[in-house]
């Protein structure tokens, strides 16, 4: 008698969720092929660029209440965090609208308590998916520094904070010169910091998710170099299509991220994703840089002392897929910088943009498509890719395979948009 042929299932994706969802699968025993139009690990994905912390606190999305009132001051600041290419805003407007919608009190709660059993033990979800892999040298552990420049500030951001404390997390505050004592490098101009301890970062991300891939690979997953043009699902097994031959797969998992809609939309899936543009900075041989993560909270930026550099990263700006980087953001990165660590210097630096896969409800998408169980999408994950990334992987791992999951996925099916 012959052995059960374990099941195909094809990842499209390799991100960070991509090559998790892949790692899972194959230690449950499936046969899993990663598909990318790039190398796992690439700077086409938003894994690569993000600031590298494992942000488990950061269930309070970018839309809050009173976001509207703070727009032009965001926009049109000197040191607002915002930027939007004006020439896209009449294609931005049909997902700017709900999304400015979502910024309610009742919304934002309901996202807060969503996100936080995706994010809460992450640290825990990256060692246990780096363990025995060359990836597990990336992994470190950390505190997470909020900085204000005043305790009124600090006292204007309450309603995150409450968020934060109601979803089980704790921190310790610090004011005037005890910041000092805490992180010399740290400009005095900061009255207050909120230290979160139990966070954690990745000191390479690009890396990171390449050794992440290249274990996969050891245990013989196939890596597929291939741009998929078009899923098409049937009764008995999915077909991708590409400008070669096709793949075919039992299965299928869509988390190609802020491109993952140029394929869903096929399937029905009716979900406003937008590509939230993120920038970072990273300066070499610099001469100071902070201790830990460090989260600017007045210019939403961070400063992480990353593997060989230190790492700015943040910023939130509108354009679309296919426009090329903007000089601001990176000018108000450096401006940043050198605010927060006087006294800055650097010997060279390098720049990157990419692609935030953004929701209107600041939720990510996971769970089946519809009408086809054969199909699973993991995408959208906004600020919160790299953080929550191996436990999407889990999760999505566990429903492919018809497994109990630890955790409610109603509130990320794609058909909650109407």
């Amino acid at each position: 008698m012959n052995a059960r042929q374990p099941e195909r299932i094809a990842v499209i994706g390799a991100g960070i969720v991509g090559v998790s969802c892949a790692l899972h699968l194959q230690r449950l025993g499936a046969a899993v092929t990663l598909i990318d139009r790039n190398e796992p690990g690439n700077e086409d994905a938003a894994s690569f660029g993000n600031a590298g912390v494992l942000a488990r606190c950061s269930v309070v999305p970018v839309a809050t209440p009173g976001m509207l009132r703070k727009v032009p001051a965001m926009l049109f600041g000197a040191d607002g965090p915002l930027f939007l290419r004006w020439s896209y805003l009449p294609r931005l407007l049909p997902w700017l609208i709900p999304y400015i919608r979502s910024s309610n009190k009742k919304s934002v709660e309901h996202i807060a308590r969503n996100l936080a059993p995706l994010l809460f033990d992450s640290v825990d979800e990256h060692r246990a998916l780096a363990q025995g892999t060359e990836a597990a040298r990336w992994v470190r552990s950390c505190d997470y520094v909020f900085v204000y420049e005043s305790r009124a500030a600090f006292e204007r951001d309450a309603f995150g904070w409450h968020l934060r404390q109601e979803n089980g997390f704790e921190w310790t505050i610090l004011e005037g010169g005890s910041i000092g004592e805490f992180d010399p490098a740290l400009s005095p101009k900061y009255q207050l910091a909120v230290v979160l301890k139990d966070h954690g970062m990745i000191a390479n991300p690009g890396r990171y998710v390449g050794d992440l891939a290249r274990s996969f690979a050891a245990g013989g997953g196939d890596v597929v170099q291939e741009n998929i043009k078009q899923v098409l699902a049937g009764d008995n097994e999915v077909t991708l299509k590409t400008a070669g031959d096709d793949i075919k797969a039992d299965k299928v998992i869509i988390a190609a991220g802020a491109w993952s809609n140029l394929l869903a939309a096929d399937l029905g899936a009716n979900v406003p994703l937008e590509s939230e543009r993120g920038y970072h900075l990273e300066l070499l041989g610099a001469n100071k840089q902070p201790a830990q993560p460090v989260m600017d909270a007045a210019r939403k930026f961070v400063a992480n002392p990353v593997d060989g550099a230190l790492r700015l990263a943040g910023i939130v700006e509108f354009g679309g897929l296919n426009a090329p980087p903007s000089k601001g953001p990176i000018e108000l990165l450096m401006r940043g910088a050198k605010g927060m660590l006087p006294g800055l210097e650097f010997e060279a630096k390098r720049t990157w943009m990419g692609h935030r896969p953004a929701t209107v409800d600041s939720l990510p998408v996971i769970g089946p498509a519809p009408g086809n169980a054969r199909v699973t999408f993991a995408y959208g994950h906004h600020h919160v890719g790299l953080t929550a990334g191996p436990k999407t992987g889990r999760i999505v791992a566990q429903h492919v395979m018809g497994l109990q999951q630890n955790i409610d996925l109603d509130a990320f099916r794609c058909d909650r948009f109407g």
